[in-house]
């Protein structure tokens, strides 16, 4: 993890431009190679942001950082007030509460209750940055990266997205498609995913837990 508290001007580039004047800013540099931009407020969210994978190219007083779509965020800086770098080591990843490892669970039984025709390849599948929830195989022989929550909400949106960046560069499994699969999807998050081409299945937990798996059980 990389931080820099700065005044700095931040300039988007891509599927619309943007423009955030000189101010005093955090920004941060992740393993993973994200790069985000945040003001003294405003909770979680950053200003402006660039998910991996990027390049980021130092210059003097000036960032770069490109993706292969052809987006840059150039950040200029002015005074730098703090600067440092520290080694987080592999984060656990964020536990599942129990209703969300049921309907894990439950889904890997009978992925078919997600969309006609979908197959289990494995559940749990580890990318570099962590494991996707399931992994299947449609009717189209196409793979399909599944991200379950209890809620559906941007966070859940993000991770999915990462997920499917890291599997489509695996040739064996590209083009993998992405689904969000939640018990409620926030309105916001579901705009998210639509624009990132990302599909939304809200699930009626308890309908669930009442369809028949076909694995066998002792009791």
């Amino acid at each position: 993890m990389r931080i820099v508290v700065a005044e700095c001007t931040v300039d988007y580039d891509g599927r619309l431009s943007a423009h955030l004047p000189m101010a005093t800013r955090l920004v941060m540099v992740k393993a993973d190679g994200c790069v985000a931009v945040h003001a003294d407020g405003g909770a979680y969210k950053p200003l402006n942001w660039m998910n991996a994978p990027n390049q980021l190219i130092e210059e003097d007083g000036r960032w770069i950082v490109a993706n292969p779509k052809g987006e840059t965020l150039t950040i200029t800086f002015g005074e730098i007030h703090f600067e440092t770098s520290y080694e987080m080591g592999e984060d656990p990843g964020l536990q599942k509460d129990g209703v969300e490892l049921e309907l894990q669970r439950l889904l890997a039984e009978t992925p078919e209750f997600i969309e006609r025709g979908l197959e289990l390849i494995r559940r749990e599948y580890a990318t570099p940055i962590g494991p996707v929830d399931l992994l299947c195989r449609d009717a189209d022989e196409r793979v399909v990266a599944v991200e379950v929550k209890r809620r559906g909400e941007i966070d859940g949106v993000e991770q999915l997205t990462r997920y499917l960046e890291f599997l489509n560069r695996d040739e064996r499994l590209a083009p993998v498609r992405g689904l969000f699969v939640a018990q409620v999807i926030k309105p916001q998050a579901r705009t998210l995913a639509e624009d990132r081409d990302i599909g939304c299945i809200e699930i009626d937990y308890d309908e669930l837990r009442g369809v028949d798996s076909p694995m066998l059980r002792l009791f």
